[in-house]
Parts: structure tokens; C-alpha cells; sequence
């Protein structure tokens, strides 16, 4: 499938009124049941699943399942590829890295922990599976994407990972303990502040790397967030890095530091 059938399902989508007020909906409150999402639509269910279709073959709207149940996440990628489209077409560039939609989708099966995630980022990139893990744990590589920041381990099952800002030899301000390592395919991880001991409870992140056709299919999760403070935090640092990540390794080049600080801000 092409960007632009990609995007005609977007706009299709988003067409209608009733799919929209469901992402509005999600974007209040993300990872909703359908029962949740069926309160206050004076529809029958089918319908709403009907109209939830649509949105995640469009890929606006993604299920994580546990067993039966099924939750609905808002991914916000395809809109950010409509603003790389239009609106980047008309002069508006620092629109690179969007902040408007904060919580991503998954539509496969796929936690770090028995709970569902609190977020959840998907996105599609040119390149193999080993780049995007390499991209991902190579400290010299993240440095060029990542606001400038050194992500070193040994990448193995219960070593520690720190970021380091400005390189391996400054102090790290972020760390955690590798939890589940399966290169190029899954990396799990703790993620916490460096004032917090290495075996306290952290929130926990993960990646998971996929081929789906010619693309990498890359999904991030991120759950047991301390409070909102470090919700908030993560939903605006991993859109930015990921944006960072995707245009290192489709172009060459990482994003201007603008599109970082306007996504962080």
C-alpha cells in the first residue's frame, strides 16, 4: 500500500463525525473498553465497532488485548504523517514533531506487564530490523536523534542502562535494569530517575521490533508510571524521540532542535 492510499483511508476516517468524537473521546481518556466507548453514543454496539474499524484500519485507533478483553488507544502517528504532507507543504516545519495527540496504539497483543500500558506509541520506518535495534542501543547513534543523549549498556538481562546527556563520560539522569532482551526483536526495561535505586520498582518500557513488508513496525510501550508528572513527561519525550529516530534512519539526518524543544515543551 502506498503513503497516499495510507492517507486517503486518514481522511476517510476522519470523515465522519461519530469517529471523530471517538477519538476525542480516547484522547480525554485512552486505553477505553468498547463497552466504556459505547456510553453516551446513542448507537448500537455494531455500530461503534463498525466506526472503531474503520479507525484502526486507518491505523488511528489500535486494541491491545489481555485474554477477552480489549482496550482502544489513540495513535496519532497517521496525523502526524498528514502534517508532514499538508502542513508542512504550506511553511509551517516546526510542526515536525506534534504534541497535539499524546497517546499512542497498539493493535496486537502485546504488554511488558499484566496491566495494560499507559502508553503506547506505533510507527512504521524504512530500514531493517537490525538498524532500528542498533538506532535504538548504540550510544554514539542515539546521540545523533536523541537531543543529544547517550543510552549505554550492555543491552544483557539485569545489566543497568543510563542516559547520559552530552555523552558516556557526563553524569547519567536516567536509568534502569534490563528486564527481557531479544535482539533485533524486544528489549524491556525498568526506566527511572538516577536518584532512585536500581532495584526499587520503576515504571517499566519496552520496544518491540517487527517486519511488516518492506517497513519496520516499531512499537513503544510504557506502564507503572509513578504519578502523572512522569506520565505526562513520557508523552511528550517518546513521540520526540521517535519522530528523532525515524528521521535518522529514513533521511540521514535527525530533526532540527527546534522540533525537539517544541515537543518537550
Amino acid at each position: 500500500m502506498t503513503d497516499a492510499d495510507t492517507l486517503d483511508k486518514v481522511f476517510k476516517a476522519l470523515a465522519d463525525p461519530t469517529r471523530r468524537r471517538l477519538l476525542d473521546v480516547l484522547r480525554q481518556e485512552d486505553g477505553q473498553s468498547l463497552s466504556e466507548l459505547c456510553e453516551g453514543l446513542s448507537m448500537a454496539r455494531q455500530s461503534v465497532t463498525q466506526h472503531l474499524n474503520l479507525l484502526v484500519d486507518a491505523d488511528l485507533v489500535a486494541i491491545v488485548r489481555h485474554g477477552r478483553e480489549r482496550r482502544h488507544y489513540l495513535n496519532s502517528h497517521p496525523i502526524h504523517e498528514m502534517q508532514n504532507r499538508w502542513t508542512r507543504e504550506f511553511d509551517q516545519h516546526h510542526f515536525d514533531v506534534i504534541d497535539a495527540v499524546k497517546r499512542r496504539a497498539e493493535e496486537t497483543a502485546m504488554t511488558t506487564t499484566e496491566e495494560f500500558p499507559d502508553f503506547v506509541y506505533v510507527t512504521y520506518i524504512r530500514a531493517t530490523p537490525q538498524q532500528v535495534w542498533d538506532a535504538l542501543t548504540d550510544p554514539e547513534i542515539t546521540r545523533l536523534y536523541w537531543d543529544d543523549v547517550a543510552v549505554v549498556s550492555d543491552w544483557q538481562v539485569g545489566s543497568s542502562w543510563a542516559h547520559h546527556k552530552g555523552g558516556p563520560d557526563r553524569k547519567a539522569d536516567v536509568w534502569g535494569k534490563i528486564l527481557e532482551t531479544d535482539p533485533p526483536k524486544k528489549l524491556v526495561f525498568t526506566f527511572q530517575p538516577i536518584d532512585q535505586d536500581l532495584d526499587d520498582e520503576g515504571s517499566v518500557a519496552s520496544y518491540l521490533i517487527e517486519q511488516s513488508g518492506e517497513v519496520v513496525k516499531l512499537t513503544v510501550t510504557h506502564t507503572n508510571f509513578a504519578d502523572a508528572g512522569l506520565h505526562t513527561g513520557a508523552s511528550k519525550g517518546w513521540p520526540a524521540v521517535l519522530a528523532g529516530l525515524k528521521s535518522y534512519l529514513e533521511t540521514g539526518q535527525a530533526l532540527p532542535d527546534d522540533s525537539w524543544d517544541m515537543a518537550v515543551r
